[in-house]
């Protein structure tokens, strides 16, 4: 009996840990999800380099705008760094409204979204979206987005659906970053006219001679699609990993730091962890701001971890 019944309270102590048990495990790899734009490889790329000088693991997913947002809901991914706002809005508030999804900080502010011309094309006139129009020959009736599923996208399907500023007859061109670009790109030399989707923090505002345009703010949200981006992570993550927490509401971003690393990944063909990796050596004073009050897996400060693991 005496042995039974310490075999019963050593069964008891072992499964009173695992709770805590199952917590570490669950947090000692952080799932990042991305969708291809190359401001949030680039962020995802300098989280990543910081958890792992703490001892976390990381992991990163290319997928869909939508895809992204069902994969946080199902538990399937933990963070997300790109939640453009307000043209995010149709896809992202339902899930936060039902707490699937947690939206953190604001991880950068100053940055737009809307439509845009090379400059050529606003030169000649086409300084809104209300000249498109009278101008259809020129743009053989396409608007020029990028992937499939994504809210800019769908705002501009939106604007053809509803037939706003006369555009009920063109078509929406879904392509990728990298394919508009390229499209845009083969253009310019010859001055041939294209819209597309335009955006700040990016390269192509210093690689291309272009301008954006007035009169969608019904679509994309005043001032140019002013938009602010969001840390986002599925629901309850914050609670459930509070370090890893206190590291991502800790992380923001500037316009200058994303163009840099942009630039160097998209211009430079760096590598997206290589090139986060230079810059958090060169910029040593974000790692106190970004880690204060954040501590290593094993509860050590994580400052000086991050530090030695970067030299």
């Amino acid at each position: 009996m005496k042995k039974t019944r310490l075999s019963m309270m050593g069964a008891m102590m072992v499964t009173a840990g695992l709770p805590s048990l199952a917590m570490a495990n669950e947090c000692s790899t952080v799932r990042f999800v991305e969708v291809g734009w190359t401001d949030i490889t680039a962020t995802t790329a300098l989280a990543s380099e910081v958890l792992e000088g703490m001892g976390y693991d990381t992991r990163i997913d290319t997928v869909s705008v939508p895809i992204a947002y069902s994969g946080m809901e199902n538990g399937d991914f933990d963070v997300f760094l790109g939640n453009w706002m307000p043209s995010m809005a149709s896809i992202s508030d339902p899930y936060v409204e039902k707490g699937t999804v947690d939206r953190l900080t604001a991880n950068l502010e100053g940055a737009k979204y809307t439509l845009a011309v090379p400059q050529y094309v606003y030169d000649a006139g086409v300084t809104s979206v209300e000249d498109l129009d009278a101008h259809a020959d020129k743009f053989n009736l396409q608007l020029h987005g990028i992937e499939a599923g994504n809210d800019g996208n769908e705002l501009i399907q939106q604007m053809i659906d509803d037939d706003a500023f006369g555009l009920g007859d063109w078509q929406l061109i879904d392509s990728s970053e990298a394919g508009m670009l390229a499209e845009l790109n083969a253009r310019v030399p010859n001055e041939n006219w294209m819209v597309f989707l335009g955006w700040e923090p990016h390269p192509m505002n210093t690689n291309f001679d272009m301008a954006y345009l007035e009169g969608a703010g019904d679509y994309f949200g005043p001032d140019l699609g002013g938009a602010t981006v969001y840390t986002n992570t599925r629901g309850g993550y914050v609670e459930a990993c509070p370090n890893v927490g206190e590291l991502l509401n800790n992380m923001t971003f500037t316009l200058e730091m994303e163009n840099q690393l942009m630039g160097e990944i998209m211009d430079e063909g760096e590598d997206p962890r290589d090139a986060a990796r230079a810059y958090l050596k060169e910029n040593d004073e974000l790692l106190g701001e970004w880690l204060a009050g954040v501590e290593t897996i094993d509860g050590e400060p994580a400052e000086e971890a991050v530090r030695n693991a970067l030299q």
